[in-house]
């Protein structure tokens, strides 16, 4: 490192070389210094002013960058940020150790500082929040030898493929590894290049990541900016974690539970989340049991219908869940959209009209042999095919409808859900009831 005073460095001829050198001919140069031992790129870089290097390191590949920028003094690491375009400096930023990002925004300008964390910050279920920051990534003109050469240095303990860059770290391709094992040192990484199959912007979805994965087929999927420059890489357990976590947080949602809430979050903080929910689920109760009230007369004459209204309200439950469940793995994993709604909705109508065929069946013959009531078996039957038809029916469109009016599909749709199928399971038994009581019998 130079300890001689800025007046003497800035006269050095040494120094008014590099600096022409790294301006006149940027590309080159950032070719040269990721191919340097980092002491040695420090030695020519941290002495330059930060116009300069800001040229350089928005030329330099990812790792060759986040390496230097790890290890120049914090003063001139500052000042380079601050210079940068703030989009790339942002890409060096996220893939920079949190202790070290923190203590270079502590030291800028509020405003800069400010800008900085609003681009670092990455949405909740987007791809930028579960990528993984470092990348082994190289310019497309490297050759075999010099990327082998490098990959050595770092020291990196698992790699696949490489991916390809050009002289704006735009990314253009990438490379397996098994390849470069087997070409000749001189070729460059450009004459051994493959497409990228996919890639996702760092605030696409979880859901688009997701899709993509399996339509292509692959294990680790680039994330890039608006310019196509890359962020990070998503790769399958970072996906497969995240999306545990998020089915977990999709049941919450589903029975109005809050996507913050822990199991050893306090119970104050429960309640606050849960409690809008329940009063919502009481006054839903209220319409169902006003859907009982208005049949109180049939109920009183033929008591035999209160001991079997669980079981008409418990069947469609059962059979509008399990739609309500096809239908948001659909949503979330982007296999149905708001165009699919029809065919999800027929689909639904027939499944639940068969099951209800079946569950009549069975249902009809307990009740008959209970009660010795062909009148009663056949109500219960009939009541049995509306329901779970409304009930199927019922579990397709709610996740729909919500997603259709700009609302999060899995946000207690299970309460909703809960509110038809109970009035249908009660309307469809008891006004049956109703027409048919004639040949039931009182008592």
């Amino acid at each position: 490192m130079n300890t001689a005073p800025a007046t003497e460095i800035k006269e050095d001829p040494i120094y008014k070389l590099n600096r022409d050198y790294l301006l006149n001919f940027t590309t080159d140069a950032a070719r040269r210094i990721e191919a340097m031992r980092s002491s040695e790129a420090l030695d020519v870089l941290e002495e330059q002013p930060a116009h300069v290097l800001a040229r350089v390191f928005e030329r330099l590949n990812p790792g060759a960058a986040d390496n230097l920028l790890k290890q120049l003094p914090e003063a001139v690491a500052t000042e380079l940020l601050k210079t940068i375009d703030i989009r790339s400096g942002s890409a060096l930023l996220s893939r920079c150790p949190q202790e070290r990002r923190e203590a270079l925004l502590a030291r800028m300008d509020k405003g800069i500082a400010k800008e900085y964390a609003s681009l670092l910050e990455y949405p909740e279920d987007s791809a930028g929040r579960i990528m993984q920051p470092h990348v082994v990534a190289f310019n497309q003109s490297v050759t075999v030898d010099a990327a082998i050469s490098q990959i050595k240095r770092r020291k990196v303990s698992s790699l696949h493929h490489l991916l390809l860059l050009d002289d704006n770290l735009r990314l253009v391709g990438s490379v397996d590894i098994q390849r470069i094992a087997l070409a000749d040192g001189h070729e460059t990484l450009a004459s051994l290049s493959s497409p990228v199959k996919a890639v996702v912007q760092s605030l696409d979805p979880r859901e688009d990541v997701v899709a993509k994965m399996e339509k292509h087929r692959v294990d680790a999927i680039p994330v890039v900016d608006m310019d196509n420059r890359i962020l990070g890489v998503i790769e399958g357990q970072n996906l497969i974690d995240a999306l545990r976590e998020n089915l977990a947080s999709d049941m919450q949602t589903m029975v109005g539970a809050s996507k913050d809430e822990r199991a050893l979050s306090s119970s104050v903080f429960a309640v606050k989340r849960r409690h809008p929910w329940l009063q919502i689920n009481l006054l839903t109760a209220f319409l169902a049991a006003a859907v009982v009230g208005a049949f109180e007369g049939i109920i009183t004459k033929y008591t035999a219908l209160a001991i079997l209204l669980p079981i008409a309200a418990g069947q469609s439950g059962n059979a509008g869940a399990q739609a309500l469940a096809v239908t948001m793995r659909g949503l979330t994993l982007r296999e149905i959209s708001m165009r699919h709604w029809l065919r999800v909705m027929l689909k639904e109508c027939g499944a639940g009209l068969l099951n209800g065929l079946g569950i009549a069946i069975t249902c009809s013959a307990g009740i008959y042999l209970w009660s010795r009531s062909f009148g009663l078996a056949l109500v219960m039957a009939l009541a049995m095919i509306v329901s779970m038809t409304i009930a199927g029916v019922s579990g397709a469109v709610v996740p729909i409808l919500l997603k259709r009016f700009g609302m999060d599909p899995a946000q207690s749709s299970s309460i909703v859900l809960t509110t038809v199928t109970d009035i249908a399971g009660f309307m469809s038994f008891l006004g049956i009831a109703t027409l048919l009581s004639p040949l039931l019998e009182a008592g």
